[in-house]
């Protein structure tokens, strides 16, 4: 007998021997069709069901909206290998950003007009975000609302110039004085009851002194204030009299600011070129740095109350630590003329200047060029500059009676920002910083338009720092090894230390 045939396609019932197949021939190739049409069809169901439960593995809820008006919400994968080109898009929108903070860029908010004489002193209230004081030339003190840019009140008294106005920790006592000789505090209408603030004598003291003063500041912490002019004198609001004073030298001091953080150290600026470190705790100064040229102004960090900014006469700025003067740890350049006032933001993040060039400057606290610069055509030689007290303005004060809004970031929207308008403010300027360093992105965001005076006033002062550095490379070459030793641009403007 034949071995038997065994066909894989069909199950173990349907294999018989060669010799019994000829018989059920035609039954056997019938029943192997429909049962091969059977284990097809099968299959093919079972493939449909699996792709069916995958289509409807989503909720509705996910991905509809709550609103008419909203945005057709959209899933993402962030798995880079499923964007290749991310780098790339990602640039071309940090190009577009840079772009588009050069349309958007409206720095000016409004001017305030009323002063009759050129503006001589700023102060902000502590207490009070839209309170603003101002004091001109001609002895007229007001006090200003910033969010409507009008005057709420005056302050009348002085016979001469208003060089110094500060005010009190509480913000209820506004201190200034002048070329006449007088120190006068005056009280300051609460915040809930500015615009009805009636017309009674607002003067709460008069003290009059033998000198003329040049600057006053408040202390961050305590009743105290230092006035500057022929000496440093400290008083206090219930006595008529100074409680202390210092001297070092014969020159007049023509600037003083309390650290704030230590309410006992003070930082005062000399018409003989020096910066003095008092301490009222010590009956004499602490320390005193001679530079080659006269400081207007000094700043007191916040945020590091080691650290202060000098506004110098030779158009820089000089960062110092309070604890190692003989070296600068920042010079900041960009001004083409005196820097007369410096004042940091709340944050100690940046400083704002204010110069005779008729600019406003806004520079990083560890950079050596500004990062932002505004002018009008109308503007004049800038006295006094302050930051708001919430770091979002700029309140500028110059010689054409005028104080100026800005906006301390140009671009910045005013107004209402919803949470997806801030989100992508935010998500367009981590790109920037991502790439800024690109040549385009940089030379975009770098860019500002100067006017013609001050872009011509800077090549000049370039080409004078190149000639006098190629005069100096050249007298050390034609002199003996080392008899002209090199001095760094931070030691550069310093002649002396004392203690």
């Amino acid at each position: 007998m034949a071995s038997p045939v065994w066909d894989n396609h069909l199950p173990t019932q349907l294999c018989f021997t060669t010799e019994r197949i000829g018989v059920f021939q035609p039954f056997l190739a019938t029943a192997y069709s429909a049962f091969h049409q059977n284990v097809v069809d099968n299959r093919l169901q079972i493939k449909l069901i699996i792709m069916r439960v995958k289509v409807i593995s989503r909720s509705a809820d996910e991905f509809t909206r709550e609103r008419s008006n909203d945005l057709q919400r959209v899933s993402r994968n962030y798995d880079p290998k499923l964007r290749p080109q991310e780098k790339a898009v990602e640039y071309v929108r940090a190009l577009n950003a840079a772009k588009l903070d050069k349309v958007f860029a409206r720095p000016f908010i409004g001017a305030m007009d009323g002063h009759i004489d050129a503006i001589s002193s700023i102060a902000k209230n502590p207490s009070h975000l839209k309170g603003i004081f101002s004091a001109s030339m001609d002895g007229d003190i007001r006090l200003w609302d910033i969010a409507s840019r009008k005057t709420v009140c005056q302050y009348p008294g002085h016979q001469g110039a208003v060089r110094g106005l500060t005010v009190s920790t509480d913000g209820r006592v506004l201190v200034s004085c002048g070329s006449d000789c007088t120190v006068r505090l005056w009280r300051i209408p609460l915040a809930s009851g500015i615009e009805s603030d009636d017309s009674s004598d607002k003067s709460l003291a008069t003290y009059v002194w033998k000198n003329a003063f040049w600057a006053v500041d408040h202390q961050w912490e305590g009743n105290l204030f230092a006035t500057a002019g022929a000496q440093v004198d400290i008083w206090d609001h219930n006595r008529s009299q100074p409680v202390n004073n210092f001297e070092w030298g014969n020159d007049t001091v023509i600037s003083v600011r309390f650290n704030p953080g230590e309410p006992n150290i003070l930082a005062t600026s000399g018409s003989d070129r020096s910066i003095t470190i008092y301490d009222l705790r010590t009956s004499s100064p602490a320390r005193k740095l001679i530079m080659r040229t006269k400081t207007n102004s000094i700043a007191w960090n916040p945020m590091e109350p080691m650290n202060f900014t000098a506004a110098n006469e030779n158009c820089n700025c000089y960062s110092f630590d309070a604890r190692k003067l003989e070296e600068a740890k920042c010079v900041h350049k960009d001004h083409v003329s005196a820097v007369m006032d410096i004042d940091y933001s709340p944050t100690g993040r940046e400083f704002v200047t204010g110069s005779y060039d008729r600019t406003v400057r806004i520079f990083q606290y560890n950079g050596g060029h500004s990062r932002e610069i505004y002018h009008t055509k109308r503007m004049q030689r800038v006295f006094c500059v302050k930051f708001s007290c919430d770091a979002s303005y700029v309140i500028s004060g110059s010689d054409d009676t005028n104080l100026r809004l800005w906006k301390a970031k140009a671009s910045e929207q005013l107004g209402v920002i919803l949470p997806r308008e801030r989100k992508k403010h935010e998500y367009m300027e981590a790109v920037k910083n991502r790439y800024k360093h690109l040549p385009e992105v940089k030379r975009i965001l770098r860019h500002r338009h100067l006017p013609k005076p001050i872009y011509k006033a800077g090549l000049l002062r370039r080409t004078m720092a190149d000639a006098e550095k190629r005069k100096e490379e050249r007298r050390r070459a034609h002199s003996a090894p080392g008899s002209i030793p090199r001095r760094s641009l931070r030691k550069n403007r310093i002649i002396q230390e004392i203690e």
